[in-house]
Formats: structure tokens, C-alpha cells, sequence
């Protein structure tokens, strides 16, 4: 072969190259189908009907919840306190092989849902973080990062992950197939894969504490877990609960959770309370003392960890004060501890609560001691409260935290408050004594 001949080749085979990126970026990777609270899209407010194409940055305020509908049907979510960028969506259905989908997350939570551009061309698809990648084996996952963690849960199909290093780089596409790599699958309860900055094969951990939805959970109309219909494919049950939505989404489906819940009814009560928490599944050989679905016909979600649920009635609109302090004192209280999240469960009990808010910098601050075993473990969180009365903070690993906790004012009628609490008793530090103990409950306050 001639020089001009071996030139010409690589010109037209470099240049193939950079029509496909030229492409790549700018094409259409979907729409927004919910936009709620501070969202941005490029930089300006996101609205229900943009189109995102890649290389748009995406990113959502302490109240931001964006819901992104692909051009292949999947979806991309992102929660409050995220900052993220589609790198390449293009999507090639007559020949799988030439898609590419790269999506970057530089810190918050996000769900990634597959849609059938991806699942037919897996080797093609990247999901990175600060520290690790991210793969798919036709899948639906969560991730929380930050600049130094990054933790995967699986809610359906699996992931291949690995750190960054020697054969594994930022730079790279596709799943890192390498002998780092680890997987992890749906069904793999409570567990996450975890990758610390620097590490390259990613931890197995087991823990409902460490899970991405704890940092940032979902809200009650995010898609309902993936399942399978009955072709055998994926299928997502969707509902948006308010402001314009796409009108090809499918209904929400009960999640497992409802279908736990016993069938007791609610008691009936002369008015209804503004804060409604409790346990929503048996523990202890003690049966759930709140129904769950049925209290959701008339109370807005708040969260629920392992064991409990929080719900604010939906006729308590709350007006949050422009300045002043308000500090709450310790009414009632559940917590239990369990080791590893899966082992033998103890009931505890909580001490010394304090509950401080601040409204002119809407933060709050509190604390309480955990009683267990005869030991006496001090426990701490400092976080945002929003707009809508809802507080919490975005891990136990940052700052002064050691506990995460997602909470609610309301007025009833003076102020009232109400948060759930989990934590890993060991700080994720090696603690003999503590080592794998994960205390969860929740919290009622009144001023």
C-alpha cells in the first residue's frame, strides 16, 4: 500500500470519526416530563416539554426534582442537590453497534432507567462519576456521588462497576470490563456497590443506610420499579403527580412496598392530624401501627426508611417564616437496630433530643442520644429546610453529620415537626463494637 493510499485511509476513517461526534453531540436525548423546584437545564430554568440534547448540563436545587423521558423510552432522573451533563445520546436502531450513550454525574443522586436503544446496545453505554463507571446489563439503577463516593443500588437487571485507574478511564466508552470490575444485581437486596476516589475495585456493602435513595429520595411519582411484561420486556409504571406531564405516560404501579402493607383500616378520628409517622410493617412481633396506602389518599409522602414511614396531611399547607428561630422539643420516638441491615433486630431508645430551625438561613441543626445495649451513642445531623417545609441533609459522611434524616414541619396549629433517622453506628470508621450496626426510626416534635 502507498503512503498516499495508507494516508487517504486514515483521513476518511479519522474523519468518519469526527462526523460521529459531530453528530453525537447536539442530537436530541429527550424531554422533560417534570420539572419541580429549582431545575436547569443549560444553565436557565428547565419546563415540562424542553428538549435536552447532548452536551446540555443538567442540574437541581435543594427543592429540584427532573424527570428526562428518552428518545429510546428510558429515563434519566435527577433529585435535589445534583449536577450532571449527557455527554452522547445517539441512538442508531437499524444498527445497535453504532449507538453511543454517555451520561455524566458529578455529584447528587440520579436513577438511571434504561430505554430499548440501550439495552440493545449495552457495550456502548457509560454512566461516570468523579470516581467510577458505570455499565449496564439492561437495567434500572440509582447513584449517589460526591467527589470522593460514589454508591450504585439496583432496582432491576445489574451493573457492571469499576473505579478509575490503569484500565479503567474517565475518558473511555463503554462498561470497564476488566478484572477490577464488580456486579451487582437486583436481586441483591440492600446492597450497593461502593467506590471510594483512588480505589479501583469497587466494595459489596450491605446496608439500607447506604442506599442512594437515602441521600435523596425519590418522590411519590417517580416511575415505579421496572418490571417484566408479559413479552419479556422491561415495562415502567409512571405517574406524574402534578403541573404538565407527558401524556404517554402509563399509570404508577403499587410498588412493594404497598403490597407489604397489612390490610388493617385506618381509625377513624374527628380531625385529621397535620403529621402522621409510624411503623408501616411488623417488627418485634408487634403488627404495623399505621396503614400506609391508605393513609396516601389523604396525606402527602414524606419518606420511609426500613421500618417507618412519614406523611404530612395534604390540606396542611405550611407557611414558612421569613425570619426567627423555633426549637422543638422531643415528643415521641421509634428506632430499632439492626447489624448489617439484615441480622438480628433491638429495639433503642433516644435522649436529650433538640431540634433547632432557622429560618432566615433555612437550616436546621439536631441531635438526640441513641440508648442501646447499654451504650450510650450521640447522634447528629445539620441540613437545608425548603420551601415546602420538608428539611434534610444529603449524607452522615459530610461535616459534622453522623445520621441522615428527612423530615417535615406543618402547623397543628402551633409548629410542629417529624423526621426519619438511619445511620450506620460505625461512621463507616472500623469500630468493633459497632461494626456493621444500622439504626433506623423516627422522630415527632413540638415546640
Amino acid at each position: 500500500m502507498s503512503h498516499t493510499t495508507l494516508w487517504r485511509n486514515i483521513l476518511s476513517t479519522a474523519g468518519s470519526f469526527f462526523f460521529l461526534l459531530g453528530a453525537a453531540h447536539g442530537e436530541d436525548t429527550g424531554k422533560v416530563v417534570q420539572a419541580i423546584g429549582d431545575v436547569r437545564l443549560g444553565g436557565t430554568p428547565a419546563k415540562v416539554g424542553d428538549t435536552v440534547k447532548a452536551g446540555d448540563a443538567l442540574s437541581t436545587g435543594g427543592d429540584g426534582y427532573l424527570y428526562i423521558k428518552t428518545v429510546d423510552g428510558g429515563f434519566l432522573i435527577l433529585r435535589p442537590h445534583s449536577d450532571a451533563r449527557v455527554l452522547a445520546y445517539h441512538i442508531d436502531p437499524a444498527q445497535p453497534a453504532n449507538s453511543r450513550i454517555k451520561i455524566e454525574l458529578r455529584q447528587g443522586v440520579a436513577r438511571s432507567i434504561s430505554g430499548e436503544g440501550v439495552k440493545k446496545s449495552r457495550e456502548n453505554f457509560r454512566f461516570n462519576t468523579p470516581v467510577a463507571a458505570i455499565g449496564v446489563r439492561g437495567t434500572d439503577f440509582t447513584v449517589f456521588t460526591d467527589e470522593q463516593t460514589t454508591r450504585v443500588a439496583v432496582l432491576a437487571g445489574g451493573v457492571v462497576v469499576s473505579g478509575f485507574g490503569a484500565t479503567c478511564r474517565a475518558d473511555g466508552s463503554g462498561p470497564c470490563e476488566g478484572s477490577a470490575k464488580r456486579e451487582l444485581f437486583a436481586g441483591q437486596e440492600a446492597q450497593v456497590l461502593q467506590v471510594n476516589r483512588g480505589q479501583a475495585v469497587p466494595q459489596l456493602l450491605r446496608s439500607n443506610a447506604l442506599s442512594p435513595d437515602t441521600n435523596a429520595p425519590p418522590r411519590a411519582d417517580e416511575p415505579a420499579k421496572t418490571t417484566t411484561s408479559n413479552n419479556g420486556a422491561a415495562a415502567t409504571g409512571v405517574k406524574i403527580a402534578s403541573g404538565n406531564s407527558d401524556p404517554n405516560l402509563a399509570p404508577l404501579k403499587l410498588s412493594s412496598l404497598d403490597n407489604r402493607v397489612p390490610p388493617a383500616p385506618v381509625p377513624a378520628s374527628a380531625s385529621a392530624p397535620a403529621i402522621v409517622w409510624g411503623r408501616w410493617q411488623a417488627l418485634l412481633d408487634k403488627p404495623a401501627d399505621i396503614n400506609f396506602t391508605a393513609l396516601r389518599v389523604d396525606n402527602h409522602l414524606i419518606g420511609v426508611n426500613t421500618y417507618y414511614a412519614l406523611l404530612r396531611n395534604k390540606d396542611n399547607h405550611w407557611q414558612s417564616p421569613a425570619e426567627g428561630n423555633v426549637s422543638f422539643s422531643l415528643q415521641n420516638s421509634q428506632a430499632v437496630i439492626q447489624s448489617d441491615g439484615a441480622g438480628a433486630i433491638s429495639a433503642a431508645s433516644l435522649e436529650n433530643g433538640k431540634l433547632t430551625v432557622n429560618f432566615a438561613a433555612s437550616s436546621f441543626v439536631t441531635q438526640f442520644d441513641l440508648l442501646t445495649q447499654g451504650q450510650r451513642i450521640p447522634r447528629r445531623a445539620e441540613g437545608a429546610i425548603f420551601k415546602d417545609g420538608t428539611f434534610g441533609n444529603i449524607s452522615q459522611f459530610s461535616g459534622r453529620n453522623n445520621m441522615i434524616v428527612q423530615g417535615v414541619l406543618a402547623q397543628n396549629p402551633g409548629p410542629t415537626a417529624a423526621y426519619l433517622f438511619e445511620t450506620r453506628l460505625d461512621n463507616g470508621q472500623p469500630n468493633a463494637s459497632l461494626s456493621g450496626q444500622v439504626a433506623s426510626g423516627v422522630t415527632y416534635w413540638a415546640k
